[in-house]
């Protein structure tokens, strides 16, 4: 079950803290790098949210799991306070809302591409240079291909989607026909 509500306010707690210190991006590494361990591998999530393990068992386990990593003092806390409160369980959930802050105030969007033949590098530029002229923000463009398009592109970046595929041309155009019988 999703707490994003919950998970933001933790997040908003941490990239306050972390803009104050000039620190957030530093935090945001961290934070996906702790969130990366807990997703990717079960025996962390599970020994940091299962209650039949004693709270100080969890404890030490976010203890070792920082040390290992060289955390800073304010972001261990951040971490121990989780498990302390019994929520690591959105620590996922956190990092994602941390890093929506991050590129936030970096003014940084995330988009997609889907063509139906793979981009060429040039090409990309291009897309991307169009979309950040859109948006009024710097764009990282994730790329996938699907065939079933047949010809042009899908461009998704945050609510704005601009679809120039064949398949959507077609199917208009089919519709507008269909329309004057």
């Amino acid at each position: 079950m999703k707490q994003t509500i919950l998970a933001r306010r933790y997040a908003k707690a941490l990239f306050a803290v972390g803009k104050e210190e000039g620190k957030f991006e530093e935090y945001n590494e961290t934070l996906q790098g702790v969130a990366g361990l807990y997703v990717s591998h079960s025996e962390v999530a599970d020994a940091l949210t299962n209650p039949l393990y004693p709270l100080d068992i969890r404890q030490k386990v976010m203890a070792g799991m920082i040390a290992s990593m060289g955390v800073e003092k304010i972001m261990s806390n951040f971490l121990n306070l989780l498990v302390e409160k019994k929520r690591a369980g959105i620590l996922p959930e956190v990092a994602e809302e941390y890093q929506a802050m991050v590129d936030n105030e970096k003014n940084v969007s995330h988009g997609s591409v889907v063509s139906a033949i793979e981009l060429s590098e040039a090409l990309q530029v291009k897309v991307r240079a169009t979309l950040e002229k859109l948006t009024g923000k710097k764009v990282e463009l994730t790329t996938s291909v699907d065939p079933s398009i047949i010809g042009g592109i899908i461009a998704k970046v945050g609510d704005l989607e601009l679809d120039g595929s064949i398949r959507t041309q077609l199917a208009s155009l089919k519709d507008s026909i269909k329309g004057r019988e």
